[in-house]
């Protein structure tokens, strides 16, 4: 931003007054507009607006005598509930702030950064002591009200980025290098890749970028790919290998984005009477149990689930104890290689 209105401290919350420099009227007009109450013309509400849009500005909606306090919440901003890896992230984030008078409140976004602003929006509009987000991918007026919010802030899952605060994850680039390197160990050159739709998916879409370079130096190119979005992830698993079995004869690795496509496709491999790993090694992503429960034990790497969650609002904990004194951490966990039943270890 040019106008230096708009620049704002991160480390205090803004108020009325700042949306009311901002836009040049009265912060009665900004409170009426705010709260849609009074009459106001269209000109004059849209500039509010705008102001406090650029300003990344939440109304409080703590009332009275409360106005200038918290509340003991701790907003949790995930894409997915149905997702089997963030009910492990909730249970470490369950467990750090047992002990705490800090309560979690989960907010899901379905993957879509417009359904995250406003869950941000009504989330911040109570004040809470903290949020925790997964990802560190968001939309302008997302980061802008994280970042205007005042309060402390751990984007999770990802490292690979720049946060607005404070960070715990996983690299997921280095995720990919490392499951190309040991697939390359091994002797397998004619490699697919089977994944989500990756403009949804940032992380996938790094572990893909991290999974190709290393092939890339090595002088080997992904044979094939497919995507998908929607629908049961163990049925997807099954149709995607189906098809690139079918248009790839010659294959010998598929590379799965997370393990539940990457069941489905061990699935159908062993009905279709594939020798696994001799005629065809499989690897997905995240470690789930389940795979535990399979035929063959998928190969895979865990995603540190839990311990991201625990950590995450271990930090949020702490700087809610130390208050102006906080400063932003940065958590980098190292996911192992599960080599199950799918991957030669040589």
């Amino acid at each position: 931003m040019d106008d230096p209105a708009l620049a704002k401290p991160v480390n205090r919350p803004l108020t009325l007054r700042d949306v009311s420099e901002a836009s040049g009227v009265s912060e009665m007009t900004v409170s009426r507009v705010l709260r849609n109450r009074g009459d106001v013309s269209k000109a004059t509400r849209e500039k509010v607006l705008e102001a406090a849009k650029d300003l990344g500005y939440v109304p409080n909606k703590i009332a009275g005598a409360l106005a200038s306090s918290r509340v003991n919440l701790v907003a949790v901003v995930i894409p997915s509930i149905s997702n089997m890896v963030f009910p492990e992230v909730m249970s470490g984030i369950s467990d750090a702030l047992e002990e705490t008078e800090l309560q979690p409140v989960v907010g899901v976004t379905g993957y879509s950064p417009t359904k995250e602003e406003k869950v941000l929006y009504e989330m911040l509009s109570w004040r809470p002591s903290g949020v925790i987000v997964a990802g560190l991918e968001h939309s302008d007026v997302s980061r802008t009200m994280l970042q205007a919010s005042g309060i402390p802030v751990v984007e999770i899952m990802d490292v690979d980025g720049t946060p607005v605060d404070s960070v715990v994850g996983i690299s997921h680039r280095r995720a990919g290098r490392q499951m190309a390197q040991a697939i390359l160990k091994d002797g397998f050159e004619h490699i697919a890749f089977l994944g989500t739709k990756m403009a949804q998916d940032h992380r996938a879409r790094k572990r893909f970028e991290g999974f190709t370079e290393v092939l890339a130096k090595a002088g080997v190119e992904i044979e094939d790919r497919e995507f998908y979005s929607g629908g049961s992830a163990l049925v997807k698993g099954r149709e995607m290998t189906k098809a690139v079995i079918e248009r790839s004869p010659d294959l010998d690795f598929i590379y799965y984005s997370n393990d539940l496509i990457g069941a489905g496709g061990l699935l159908y491999l062993l009905e279709a009477g594939y020798d696994i790993p001799g005629r065809m090694g499989l690897a997905g992503f995240n470690g789930l149990d389940l795979l535990k429960g399979l035929p063959r034990e998928l190969a895979s790497m865990d995603s540190c689930r839990y311990e991201i969650g625990r950590t995450a609002a271990e930090i949020i904990a702490r700087r809610v104890e130390q208050g102006e004194d906080g400063r932003p951490e940065r958590v980098v966990l190292e996911p192992t290689i599960s080599y199950g039943d799918t991957l030669r270890r040589r």
